[in-house]
């Protein structure tokens, strides 16, 4: 995969895949892939409004070794926080630190938004990658709706 149309060096984009969602991303790093395939998730179904009230939240994510798997637990605390309150990110910042990234969401109610697609339910394991490639990191995950 290398980087997307136009050539930006960062982006992302939804891809048809049946029954579910595959989402493409990326970015110059690994950190920054990860937050544009967020937005690619979150942009598939929801479109959020800038002037929302905000709140910051802000984890902690084990990279645990293994690039696709970090991926997948980002993209699921972003599942769990629209899930148990009720919130999606407008924004997104991932940094690294020793053995781990921390992730800071800036998130607005989801109910002001307006629902646009089908809504991720998980993330599956199958066809998943997150890589570096010829132009930076780029990623590939398929969301179950």
């Amino acid at each position: 995969m290398t980087t997307g149309p136009g050539h930006s060096l960062h982006g992302h984009r939804s891809v048809p895949h049946t029954g579910d969602l595959r989402v493409e991303a990326w970015a110059p790093n690994r950190e920054e892939c990860i937050a544009e395939a967020v937005r690619g998730m979150v942009g598939s179904f929801a479109d959020l409004p800038a002037d929302a009230s905000c709140v910051a939240r802000e984890c902690v994510v084990a990279a645990a070794g293994d690039d696709g798997r970090l991926l997948v637990d980002v993209l699921e605390e972003v599942i769990y926080r629209m899930d148990a309150a009720g919130e999606l990110p407008v924004d997104i910042t991932v940094t690294p630190e020793p053995g781990d990234v921390r992730v800071q969401f800036t998130m607005v109610d989801s109910s002001t938004g307006t629902q646009t697609g089908a809504v991720p339910k998980a993330v599956a394991l199958h066809g998943l990658r997150l890589a570096p490639d010829a132009h930076g990191w780029a990623c590939r995950v398929t969301l179950d709706v």
